[in-house]
């Protein structure tokens, strides 16, 4: 997933011991772009009205020198330093919560942007577009006004290379991979050395399938010594795409014990266990990485970690294990990243209730959020419906998402693990009894899998197949969809509920 940029990010290198005027300005000249992450670009860091003291400016300039590096956990100390000698540092607070927000750490990235634009009165016309487009990319989840604001910015100030990498990024929750392209591309034109592009780029290319290209950028970006966790998760994806396991054990060693690293390669090895149904290990590496995460002392990081391991075991058909996971992730955190998150694995769990007061409630908390609206709501009621045995209401409630379904959400599960919407469509035309419909949809899995990647939704996708073929009565492609799915799980723990249907169902077929 690629990351957001803003525009008040330090150049690498050393600085000459000048004016911290000179030094934000030199600072902005070289502010790059992230995979999947937000960003900032520093260049007019002082048009502030109360301007913010030296010894503020200099912890500023350390975090953003951090934040372009990819090291979003080690930026914050900085500006959180910066925002104790200055609590009016508008842009202190609005690089945070970019930080926090490439992190997953969705609540105390919330909270700095909102502090960031209740002080954006404060600031200059520039750093006002910027608060403002990132307020509402990320804080509202408004994103047709964070698309103005990001436009707006690339009209006033051409040269700037954040507002195209954070246009990419929306692009991307909106399932637009094209435009996607053509915004990190512009965005590393402008910025040549940005890491943050850099990786972006990587993920851009892999969503649409081009592999070759990915692995372009990935070598341009090491050839241009740009390192960061993203960057190296991203090539992972790549790396499952073309079945290299020898890559994807480098890509997952480079991460091995680095501060702030280990835990983004260790969930999605955990994913491609699973999907291969080697539920054991998955839960293994989803420990190691929660674990990782709470030891960095970034409890949503790690609930996220232990709810895309709770959505494996809910749709493996371990209900017990799900809700169990669900209450240790909000036993860590309970910010709307998790609540969302937690929700929908609740309705697959089977508790309807609980998960049906939760998204009223987020419906509530978040009118204006485009991606809560148009694909998480969507989900999760579509999943009470299943439930309550309304298949016909689930597609009805899905009609909403279907534009929307190939995107990238935020709070975006892992390096795959999209497409849910289509999987829940494919299980309601399974419950009416429409083979050729459920069909349909997943095969959506098996032609985008460069959106899927390691999603073990994609090979449940196999499954699916098979039994809306039986549905279809077409005997001849069900018995090879379930030999497909059995020779991908050859050698799956075999407790697993949703194997052992499915030996059963293949059993029976005549």
């Amino acid at each position: 997933m690629p990351c957001r940029i803003n525009s008040h990010g330090p150049a690498a290198g050393k600085f000459a011991p000048r004016k911290w005027f000179a030094r934000l300005a030199a600072i902005a000249v070289a502010a790059g772009l992230l995979a999947g992450a937000w960003f900032v670009c520093p260049r007019h860091a002082l048009a502030q009205s109360d301007k913010p003291s030296s010894d503020a400016m200099k912890e500023y300039a350390q975090g953003n020198k951090m934040l372009i590096a990819g090291d979003f956990s080690g930026s914050i100390p900085h500006y959180q330093r910066a925002i104790e000698k200055d609590p009016n540092f508008a842009m202190a607070y609005m690089n945070m919560g970019l930080a926090y927000r490439n992190l997953k750490q969705y609540g105390p990235a919330n909270e700095s942007l909102q502090k960031a634009y209740d002080l954006s009165d404060k600031v200059g016309d520039k750093d006002r577009i910027m608060i403002t487009a990132n307020y509402h990319s990320i804080d509202t989840g408004d994103l047709d006004k964070a698309v103005d604001a990001y436009k707006r910015w690339t009209q006033n100030y051409p040269r700037d290379s954040v507002p195209h990498n954070n246009l990419g990024v929306i692009y991307g929750q909106l399932g637009q991979y094209d435009r996607q392209l053509e915004e990190f591309l512009e965005a590393l034109r402008l910025n040549p050395d940005s890491v943050i592009a850099s990786a972006n780029l990587v993920s851009a290319y892999s969503h649409l399938y081009r592999l070759a290209d990915a692995k372009t950028a990935y070598d341009r970006a090491l050839n241009r010594k740009l390192e960061s966790p993203k960057l190296h998760y991203n090539r992972y994806g790549v790396a499952f795409l073309e079945s290299d396991a020898a890559e994807m054990e480098r890509q997952s060693a480079w991460s091995a014990g680095r501060p702030g690293a280990d835990d983004i390669l260790l969930s999605p090895q955990s994913d491609t266990e699973a999907f291969s149904g080697h539920l054991a290990k998955a839960r293994e590496l989803s420990r190691r990485a929660s674990e990782s995460a709470q030891h960095a002392g970034e409890k949503e990081t790690a609930a996220g970690r232990e709810l895309n391991a709770a959505m494996r075991e809910a749709e493996f058909g371990n209900a017990a294990e799900a809700r169990s996971r669900i209450e240790s992730a909000l036993a860590l955190d309970s910010t709307q990243g998790t609540q969302i998150l937690a929700a929908l694995v609740l309705a697959r769990a089977g508790d309807s209730d609980r998960a049906q007061k939760m998204a009223d409630e987020l419906e509530k908390q978040n009118p204006f959020n485009t991606t809560i609206k148009v694909y998480w709501l969507p989900a999760i009621r579509a999943a009470v419906e299943l439930n309550r045995q309304n298949p016909s209401k689930a597609i009805e409630i899905l009609q909403t998402a279907a534009p929307y379904e190939f995107g990238e959400p935020d709070p975006a599960p892992e390096v795959g693990g999209f497409l849910y919407p289509v999987y829940l469509r494919g299980l309601a035309y399974l419950a009416l009894h429409q083979g050729g419909a459920a069909a349909g949809e997943f095969q959506k899995f098996v032609d985008n899998r460069g959106v899927a990647i390691n999603c073990p939704l994609a090979a449940l996708a196999r499954l699916g197949l098979a039994r809306a073929y039986a549905l279809k009565g077409d005997t001849s492609k069900a018995r090879a969809a379930y030999a497909e799915f059995f020779v991908l799980w050859k050698d799956a723990d075999p407790d697993i509920p949703i194997l052992k249907q499915a030996k059963s169902e293949e059993a029976r077929l005549k």
